[in-house]
């Protein structure tokens, strides 16, 4: 243990500690910016600095550690004149149009800002004028940029994906990209992770709200919406609502009130999933299929990582939709039929917890329906909340409106497809099921749950043992695929989220500073479907009703068509450019 005086407090903290927790054990506050626990404890920002006497420099708090009988000032008129300048100094070189930012409010950087009294700024503006496309799903804007480097930390430690790095020299440091001229260019997963993470306005989703509400306001449109299990979690988090409050029906009655004609819940078509997926790698598995493992489709930002790093593994994706497309093109066919309306007047959106579901429902081949995108528009969690601010409607002064028939309801195993495992889970309760033809206990399937990185599990179905792994975040799915490589580990069927946690944890939902929300939003999922009367997706009357009055059965000719992909129908932009893919 160390003996420490901060601001006159005496504190005995363990050896190693930094002065920053130090001073937090002392009732100490000290203002950081660039600094996230565990992942960005680099400085940068020199925000955090303090006086310790007997040296004439000044420290960052957040990565110098404590010796016996230091002796640390916070708050001296040096430290504080430092901080206020440093702050200066990075406003100067920011482009504060905080009245248009979609992080006014919600800033880090105008936190510290107002907290150190900054009412005036001393220097002349210098910030950079470079904005990524605005047709992407991600776009940067360099100008608000203050070169924290948490988006290079995130995307590469958690995510492995390494899109960022610093670029030029001197004074025209900044972020950009790594291996390619423009972000559209990049392999970028579009998992979002570095909007979550930055601390400013530097990095957003592209904004969609406006295209919707054009088609809200278009006579000849009959607008859909679809919302996803994890956005049921978070979508009250922005106004303060608690999570009895942010009920699934509210915010039905609050798209209502904004004029979208039916609200639909994408459980339904997490259901669909399980059991065309499921059904799919049970084919492949009593084949004993060269293609397994079978890996799981669901989450766009992985299929992304799959094609760009992976390629030798995309023959191993499952060919099923990810729900937002299965539900895309249901509605756009199924549907249509039972409104007896015509297709190409159906306009199907949908918000979820995702920015790179933006892309995927871009995907040329997504149109199987009737040849219009199956899904024309998907919001993150975000610009939902944006929307309803901006048509000033307080959702707790909507009354609760139940979804839309038949489309109202899905399972507990759907509900649970937000959380990392929930996939594997929901999939093995029908597996077993369409195996057997009885129902296993729905909490057979409960190891793979939890916020571990990488969970293995086996399980015994008609006497056969599976083995299953699932990961979340893009980091751990690759130490995997190499483990899988060396021939380390050998699986069955593999569930992966390019986001930690899963949904919950995904990159289009609300930004919370230096908090982990994955852990606190799962358990909503979890306690609902063990209160749910419905625990089994082949239980759900609305996905029998489908399979019976439309589809026929799972894997039919008019699922495989409606239901199911070819991943290797679209290239990223450096797979376009490969050999093998130019020449065969």
């Amino acid at each position: 243990m160390v003996n420490v005086t901060i601001d006159g407090r005496q504190v005995q903290v363990p050896e190693g500690t930094t002065i920053l927790d130090a001073a937090g054990k002392a009732g100490v506050r000290i203002p950081t910016l660039c600094y996230w626990k565990g992942l960005n404890e680099i400085g940068a920002c020199r925000v955090c600095v303090v006086e310790v006497e007997g040296y004439h420099k000044l420290f960052a708090a957040c990565n110098n550690k404590v010796q016996e009988g230091m002796v640390v000032h916070t708050n001296s008129p040096r430290a504080r004149r430092d901080r206020r300048l440093n702050v200066e100094m990075i406003l100067s070189e920011h482009e504060g149009d905080c009245a248009t930012c979609v992080r006014s409010g919600n800033c880090s950087l105008q936190k510290v800002a107002n907290d150190l009294n900054i009412t005036v700024q001393p220097y002349k503006k210098n910030a950079q004028k470079d904005k990524s496309d605005p047709r992407f799903p991600l776009i940067r804007d360099s100008g608000k940029c203050i070169k924290c480097m948490r988006c290079i930390q995130v995307c590469d430690r958690i995510q492995n994906a390494c899109v960022w790095d610093v670029i030029n020299t001197g004074s025209r440091v900044t972020v950009g990209v790594e291996h390619a001229y423009r972000l559209d260019q990049s392999d970028c997963t579009l998992c979002g992770q570095c909007i979550t993470h930055c601390p400013v306005g530097a990095l957003q989703e592209r904004d969609d709200t406006e295209r919707l509400m054009e088609a809200i306001q278009d006579p000849e449109k009959t607008v859909m919406l679809q919302i996803a299990p994890a956005v049921r979690t978070s979508w009250g988090e922005y106004f303060g609502m608690s999570r009895e409050q942010a009920t699934m029906e509210r915010l039905c009655g609050v798209l209502k009130r904004i004029g979208v004609d039916y609200v639909f819940d994408t459980d339904f078509s997490a259901d669909l999933t399980i059991m065309e997926e499921g059904s799919e790698f049970l084919k492949k598995w009593t084949e004993k299929s060269d293609e397994l493992p079978l890996f799981t489709s669901c989450c766009p930002g992985w299929i992304r990582y799959c094609k760009s790093r992976w390629p030798a593994y995309v023959p191993h994706l499952s060919t099923a939709k990810s729900p937002q497309q299965m539900f895309g093109a249901v509605v756009k066919s199924y549907f249509a039929e039972i409104l007896k309306e015509d297709p190409h007047r159906l306009f199907s959106a949908s918000v979820m917890p995702c920015v790179a579901k933006k892309h995927e429902c871009a995907i040329p081949a997504m149109n199987d329906a009737c040849g219009d995108p199956d899904v024309d528009l998907a919001l993150t969690t975000r610009e939902l909340f944006r929307l309803i601010r901006s048509l000033n409607i307080d959702p707790l002064l909507i009354e609760e409106v139940l979804l839309d028939a038949p489309f109202a309801f899905g399972s507990g195993a759907g509900n649970i497809f937000g959380a990392t495992g929930g996939v594997m889970e929901a999939a093995f309760r029908s597996a077993y099921f369409l195996a057997t033809g009885g129902n296993p206990d729905p909490d057979a399937f409960r190891d793979v749950r939890g916020m571990d990185g990488w969970k293995e599990a086996t399980f015994q179905i008609l006497g056969k043992t599976l083995r299953v792994a699932v990961v979340n975040g893009l980091g751990n799915a690759d130490r995997l695929l190499r483990a899988m490589d060396d021939g380390k580990v050998h699986y069955d069927f593999v569930e992966v989220m390019a986001c930690p946690g899963g949904c919950v944890g995904g990159g289009g939902q609300p930004v919370h500073e230096q908090r982990f929300m994955a852990a606190e939003r799962a358990p909503m999922l979890y306690a609902r479907d063990q209160t749910d009367t419905l625990r089994f997706s082949h239980e759900n009357p609305s996905i029998q009703a489908i399979y019976q009055d439309y589809l026929g059965e799972p894997l039919s000719e008019l699922a495989e068509k409606l239901l199911h992909t070819d991943h290797e129908s679209w290239h990223m932009p450096k797979e376009a450019w490969r050999p093998e893919t130019v020449f065969g």
